[in-house]
């Protein structure tokens, strides 16, 4: 679920522009306030970046700034832009067009169509698959259903870079693809389909940015309508963005740059499909005089769940690393992570299912858990595992609530009982909405207790049971509420696509789970061949999964457990390893040398001289990084957990042992000086020195408290003491 449906409840409309600033932090405030020129905003995973963005828009149009009709939001996702559209709506800010790029896209050429080409717009055909499989049957090639569906997929990454048929066989090979079949196989085959296509007279999904990109280009007074409609536009998942995309972007823009971007090149998971971090990487350099705000803090993880986040980012490498942020969790601490090493993957499920079993008979709601995978076929043992044990659950990736049957007949019967419920027998003992609602969805299936099992049946009762769930929330949010309210509630979140909360354990691959998260995250099967994926080869390829499981990882606000089977079925060979993502970082599993650490928070403006493609500004002098916590990455700011380098409460890793050593070592060197111990070295120091156990002078000097001073004249004894000598110091003569 996402941050905008944690809780159902309804906020009040802020009642001023200055209102819906209330409660953002002071980045999130900048990125609100800046309605001017181009903004880049680099937002780590669970930092508020949609809450920042929406509040930006809401606070432009409240202060009479921005006209809600010359803005134009886009994002990827349908679910995406209707939570923004819900969200502006919670603000105040209804009217501004929140869409994705095809949304948007299809809308203009629908309007555009009969004056640039005339006639009417080809049809839209939902699925190319057929297509495909048409045109291979058109140039005699033979096709299973695998290497179908990897040439759709060929064909429609050729169309996003706006590579032709006779440039893709050069442009796969410098990409690095692997192509399903001869790289000159595929280029007639997508030759054939795009004659296909012009003979049936449809278009496909990507024909429309396509096409919306050679109207603009081609029909100056088109695209000068285009622009005099948007003023202001703001890019959700900017790393995401792929070149043609990227084009249609610029096309929009023109020569302005009221420009709001957004995203996190640590999330970049998509780069099959086309897309690239490169254009929110290269912001600055085609903006240079660009306001860069970076989002650090987490308000969703616990420390702990922050910690293994940054953890498996320090290890990266590549362009998208050297601009990682690192997160700083706002929350308060949890628990560890869990890793947990099965016998076989049925194991792994059942024991998934178990502790998910035991979660919900603990209180904690069904849709605050998720299992997440790397590929959808994992999906079907875990579907058994759950209805085995009786677990509710949802496979993510189904129909949208609105267009569900159930729900839409819901509907059907609440706007009747709101028309004439003074005729209805069922409402007679109603006394007020929420007992209304259950009134009239008993009607239609749902009752006080869900039906036995899983399947269908549990399904339709979810989906009414989170109508119920929403119409309590919308009556103990406005007094007095009516049924007729609430029905012209639901048209607004239909059309919104906003949906309530649905009672059930999610089931989600990991790339459909990015921009979700919930209480607790199960991460199954977490092992070389499956994360990173067999085919993954390339040092790309294998950082693109590195960051996948970054994104799983960070879609946990709590609680965290990560899994892995060393054999795909009973008695199977136990031949498979844990994720050599997991290395340094999972118990007992050694170290690994990290990088230096990430981007902290902040906000850099750029100059303002120069235009587009001008080079990009000096970079200033690095300022003096912050203190952070080695456990959890909070700033630190006391002088004692500055020492240890962690807060007091994140748990310590300490060599007790090397504690209670230096401890007496420290009580004769006191006593031959006449001076208290804490001259020799604080406890707080001491604590440091047995849990990081330096190796060498270098390690033991950058420790707070170890100035050069006491290097020279206790650094050998303190090295000797680690290195677990016995009775260093104790005896001889100072």
């Amino acid at each position: 679920m996402t941050a905008a449906t944690h809780s159902t409840l309804f906020p009040q409309v802020p009642d001023s522009a200055d209102a819906v600033l209330d409660g953002l932090d002071p980045e999130q405030r900048e990125v609100a306030t800046t309605l001017r020129g181009p903004v880049c905003v680099l937002a780590g995973a669970g930092t508020g970046k949609t809450r920042a963005i929406t509040h930006r828009i809401a606070y432009g149009v409240r202060a009479g700034i921005l006209q809600p009709s010359s803005v134009l939001a886009v994002t990827f996702t349908n679910r995406a832009a209707g939570e923004m559209r819900g969200r502006l709506r919670q603000l105040g800010a209804a009217g501004v067009q929140a869409r994705t790029f095809h949304s948007a896209a299809l809308r203009q050429l629908q309007y555009f169509w009969p004056k640039a080409i005339g006639g009417s717009l080809p049809r839209l055909v939902d699925r190319k698959i057929q297509l495909v499989a048409d045109a291979a049957a058109a140039c005699r090639i033979r096709l299973d259903r695998g290497e179908l569906r990897d040439a759709t997929a060929e064909i429609e990454w050729s169309k996003v870079t706006q590579t032709v048929p006779a440039d893709y066989a050069l442009a796969a090979a410098k990409a690095g693809r692997e192509t399903p079949r001869d790289p000159a196989e595929i280029a007639q085959l997508y030759a054939a389909y795009e004659d296909l296509k012009r003979t049936r007279s449809v278009i496909d999904f990507e024909d429309v940015l396509l096409l919306t990109v050679a109207v603009l280009q081609d029909r100056h007074d088109v695209a000068e309508q285009v622009r005099a409609q948007y003023q202001h536009f703001v890019v959700d998942e900017y790393q995401d963005v792929s070149p043609l995309q990227q084009r249609l972007l610029e096309l929009w823009l023109g020569d302005r740059d009221d420009l709001c971007v957004v995203g996190d090149a640590s999330q970049t998971i998509y780069s099959f499909t086309g897309a690239t971090p490169d254009h929110l990487l290269d912001f600055r350099v085609r903006h240079p005089g660009a306001t860069v705000v970076k989002l650090v803090r987490d308000y969703r993880s616990t420390p702990q769940v922050v910690h293994l986040a940054n953890g498996l980012l320090a290890q990266a490498r590549g362009r998208a690393a050297d601009h990682r942020l690192e997160l700083v969790s706002q929350r308060p601490a949890g628990p560890e992570p869990v890793y947990t090493e099965y016998a076989d993957e049925p194991a792994e499920a059942e024991g998934a299912a178990r502790r998910i079993r035991e979660l919900l008979d603990s209180g904690v709601p069904a849709a605050e858990i998720a299992v997440l995978f790397r590929t959808n076929s994992q999906s079907e043992t875990y579907e058994q595992a759950l209805a085995d044990a009786g677990v509710p659950y949802q496979l993510r990736g189904a129909e949208r609530f609105f267009d569900r049957p159930e729900v839409r007949r819901a509907g059907s019967a609440l706007r009747a009982a709101a028309r004439f419920g003074g005729n209805d027998s069922l409402l007679d003992d109603t006394v007020d909405l929420p007992s209304q609602v259950r009134a009239v969805l008993s009607g239609e299936g749902w009752t006080t207790e869900p039906p036995a099992g899983s399947g269908a049946v549990r399904e339709r009762w979810e989906s009414l049971a989170a109508l119920v769930g929403l119409a309590q929330d919308f009556a103990a949010a406005r007094a007095g509420a009516t049924l007729s309210d609430l029905v012209v509630e639901l048209d607004e979140r239909a059309g919104a696509q906003h949906a309530p909360t649905v009672q059930g354990v999610t089931l989600a691959s990991l790339h459909s789970a990015k921009g979700l998260e919930w209480d607790v995250v199960f991460l199954v099967g977490v092992a070389e061949g499956m994360m990173p994926i067999t085919y993954a080869k390339t040092d790309e390829q294998i950082e693109e999964e590195r960051r996948l499981l970054y994104v799983g990882v960070t879609r946990a606000r709590d609680r965290l457990h990560l899994s892995w089977a060393l054999a795909r079925s009973p008695g199977g060979r136990p031949s498979r390893r844990p994720s050599r993502f997991l290395k340094g970082l999972r118990p007992g599993s050694g170290t690994v040398g990290g990088r230096a650490s990430g981007g902290a928070g902040g906000v850099e403006r750029g100059s303002r001289g120069g235009g587009r493609g001008a080079a990009a500004p000096a970079p200033r002098r690095a300022q003096r990084t912050p203190a952070r916590c080695r456990v959890c990455g909070r700033t630190l700011t006391d002088a004692g957990e500055m020492k240890l380098m962690r807060c007091e409460g994140c748990p310590s890793d300490m060599d007790e042992g090397v504690y209670e050593r230096l401890r007496a070592w420290r009580a004769v060197q006191a006593e031959r000086s006449g001076q208290p111990a804490f001259c020799v070295f604080t406890d707080k120091t001491l604590m440091a020195i047995a849990e990081s156990v330096p190796e060498d002078e270098r390690e033991l000097a950058r420790i707070p408290g170890v100035g050069m001073r006491k290097l020279n004249r206790f650094g050998s004894d303190v090295l000797a003491i680690c290195a677990g000598q016995e009775g260093v110091g104790l005896d001889a003569d100072d």
